[in-house]
């Protein structure tokens, strides 16, 4: 007998809330469900905080039933206030379209658009961006509570803050997308990162208030380390899917390197090893666990950007930490033998500020070639004579620089 998908995703550790649990869970196991989940473009790139509902959607495909991807091109001219302290940026409406362009693109690396449970990508700008005001008031104000909206978690932080009024649209624009995907499409759940959780809920609720029909809401664990933060945080900033904001061997070193805490979770959240394999591989908390970080990062890097760049990847991976310097990673900086370390630095990516790469010199963590840098006011010129040389913070960041 097939396994309900939703034994699936809890064997695992997607699941971190849901309503209606027993009827949601005898309309996976009984019927191809549609089912939506949303990206909003305030980037030209979704990050690591997107992977897992991703594979959850991925998943609940090869389950059987039918995810839409929608982008929000109409609720990023809004904003989503959840999780800030401030109101974001507003972006223009050509910025906007543009980041829709490549996210749309990455999408597609996770679902099938064919079959019979073939996945489609939405954008909420062809129904947002021509909504009448007064008629939406009219038609659906009175279905959406003001007393409930504020005591959202996405709300209250604001509150004291300030929450404007542009921001505080957002969630009934995102219950209306609820809404026209169920009308159009017949989508009946919505699934999430669990910041989304007020934002998904209010979705559900609004179905079951205007169209008196069942909808449900399903939110997935967040990607955090053992302390509760968030996980993705790189030198450069965000753990990006796209390629040239960080590259795959970035992104393998990245999880090459995570807790050994941490492994398992995300071997069961971020590939699709099966768990009795997982856990073998995360059995013993000693060395013969960093054959499953390597396990870890070829994985999640072949799921991002294929298998020949999984390869590569690992490849360089070996030649930096395990022997020689052919197929390190190179860096080619525009450069000259007075140029300072620091800048060398922060021109690769190592560093995030000059200050910063001060910072790691005096402690101790850079060298050149195998001689340690020590001054930061130390040139190229200082430590090498050749126009090539391997830079080393620490001990997990290796890489060669040329100029």
């Amino acid at each position: 007998m097939k396994e309900n998908v939703f034994d699936t995703l809890e064997k695992r550790g997607f699941i971190k809330q849901t309503v209606y649990k027993d009827d949601l869970y005898k309309l996976l196991g009984s019927q191809s469900v549609i089912f939506y989940c949303g990206f909003d473009p305030t980037a030209d790139s979704l990050h690591i905080g997107h992977f897992i509902p991703l594979m959850m959607a991925s998943i609940m495909q090869k389950a059987g039933h039918k995810p839409i991807l929608l982008v929000g091109g109409g609720t990023a001219m809004v904003g989503d206030p959840s999780g800030r302290n401030d109101m974001r940026s507003m972006m223009t409406k050509e910025t906007i379209e543009a980041n829709v362009a490549k996210i749309k693109v990455q999408l597609g690396r996770f679902v099938s658009f064919e079959g019979e449970n073939a996945a489609r990508i939405v954008n909420n700008a062809d129904w947002l961006l021509n909504l009448n005001y007064i008629d939406f008031l009219r038609k659906y104000g009175a279905y959406l509570s003001v007393n409930k909206m504020l005591t959202a978690d996405c709300f209250k932080t604001r509150l004291e803050k300030g929450l404007s009024f542009l921001e505080f649209n957002y969630m009934p624009m995102q219950a209306y997308d609820f809404l026209r995907l169920y009308e159009d499409y017949g989508c009946a759940l919505e699934i999430g990162g669990n910041d989304q959780w007020s934002n998904i809920l209010a979705g559900a609720d609004f179905i079951r208030r205007v169209a008196h029909k069942d909808a449900y809401a399903l939110t997935c664990t967040l990607l955090e380390t053992k302390d509760g933060k968030k996980m993705g945080k790189t030198q450069k900033g965000a753990l990006w899917l796209d390629a040239e904001r960080t590259t795959p061997y970035e992104m393998y070193q990245y999880f090459r390197n995570v807790d050994d805490e941490e492994v398992e979770n995300c071997l069961r959240l971020l590939t699709f090893v099966e768990l009795d394999e997982i856990k073998a591989l995360c059995a013993h908390r000693d060395e013969r666990m960093n054959v499953a970080k390597k396990r870890l990062a070829y994985e999640v890097v072949k799921l991002i950007h294929g298998e020949d760049a999984a390869n590569k990847a690992q490849s360089e991976t070996e030649a930096a930490f395990e022997g020689g310097s052919s197929e390190m990673p190179v860096s080619e900086i525009s450069a000259n033998g007075d140029t300072q370390i620091v800048d060398v630095m922060v021109s690769v990516g190592v560093a995030k500020s000059k200050s910063e790469a001060r910072r790691l010199i005096e402690g101790g963590g850079v060298k050149v070639d195998e001689t340690k840098v020590d001054n930061v006011a130390g040139k190229i010129s200082d430590y090498t004579k050749n126009n090539e040389f391997v830079l080393s913070k620490g001990k997990k960041t290796r890489l060669k620089v040329k100029y």
